[in-house]
């Protein structure tokens, strides 16, 4: 049964690994160049090329090689001749999601590893602390793309695949609801799990002329918002005024509405000295700054809840299948 897997699964999966062989003898070359740069930043074309990589490799999992390893057989009936032979439903299954959800966690955890060390120059500035605009390995665009989860999104990507595929029996369909899924929920961790997973840390700031880092206005040119300097290395979730009493204000009050200058097109933009004194203005109201974030060093305990959380949907979605199975003719 082994054999006939790899028989059926060695196309798609030696594709893949081939990719990943390209992949490595890229980062490998461009890698050792980075090292002791200052001129760092995560807009380079190879980095976010990195990231998109680690997205799309479990889709590609979950499409590509989860659903047709198993709605191949049932379109075209062949299961039914192995599970006359010697081969229980059982062991016809349990052989395929073995096969698969091995071989995709090892081209995830391949892949993430030598994206993670080479982005490892890029991610250690980005969590020093600098004023660039630099999104940290804590940030949710970041944080899918190294470590460890890479592994749980391709296993939990071959077994939704595997689930949907028996579900539906037509490939084309299920492809398509694959992927559909599997972006459903790749979007919806980040804003309805991650930040939740662990109590997020919470400080009120001072507005100070010093720590006013953004300010944000609607098209009538109405001061919205501002932020403060953000923890370094951190993910934050929050970054919003409060009056004397503590509620969130948006707009704010007009007493700093007229004292941020407003140049014409001709001149240049404020500098940042002249609005941070404006904004220090609220300060002296009471005014202070909430600043609700999940720190840098909780960056591999949420990597591995993380983990543990898809590795429980693939279990969940593997109990589903064997159970879908015992329906099946």
């Amino acid at each position: 049964m082994i054999w006939l897997t790899w028989r059926q699964f060695r196309v798609p999966a030696l594709s893949v690994f081939a990719g990943l062989v390209v992949i490595g003898v890229i980062l490998a070359i461009t890698g050792p160049k980075l090292v002791g740069r200052t001129d760092l930043t995560d807009q380079d074309l190879l980095y976010g090329g990195t990231i998109l990589a680690l997205y799309v490799l479990p889709a590609v999992v979950g499409v590509f090689w989860g659903v047709p390893l198993i709605t191949r057989e049932l379109e075209s009936g062949t299961h039914s001749l192995v599970w006359n032979q010697t081969v229980t439903r059982k062991r016809w299954l349990s052989t395929k999601l073995g096969v698969g959800v091995l071989a995709a966690m090892v081209a995830a955890g391949l892949l993430s590893l030598a994206v993670t060390w080479w982005a490892s120059p890029i991610d250690a500035m980005a969590s020093a602390g600098t004023d660039r605009p630099m999104l940290n390995r804590m940030s949710p665009v970041v944080f899918a793309a190294r470590g460890i989860v890479p592994i749980g999104y391709a296993a939990f990507a071959f077994v939704l695949g595997v689930a949907v595929g028996i579900a539906l029996r037509r490939t084309v369909a299920a492809m398509a609801v694959t992927l559909v899924v599997f972006a459903a929920v790749m979007l919806a961790v980040p804003f309805l799990v991650r930040p939740y997973v662990l109590p997020a840390l919470d400080e009120n700031v001072s507005i100070t002329p010093t720590n006013v880092m953004g300010i944000r206005g609607n098209e009538q040119g109405v001061i919205e918002s501002i932020s403060v300097r953000e923890p370094a290395g951190g993910w934050v979730l929050a970054n919003e005024t409060l009056d004397p009493s503590g509620n969130p204000v948006s707009p704010l009050p007009a007493f700093v509405q007229g004292c941020v200058p407003r140049p014409d097109r001709s001149a240049p933009p404020p500098d940042r000295g002249s609005i941070g004194e404006c904004m220090a203005r609220l300060g002296e109201h009471g005014y202070t700054q909430h600043v609700a974030y999940q720190p840098g060093y909780r960056f591999w305990p949420l990597q591995w809840l993380e983990l543990a959380f898809f590795l429980a949907l693939s279990t969940l979605l593997t109990w589903y299948c064997f159970r879908r199975l015992r329906q099946l003719s």
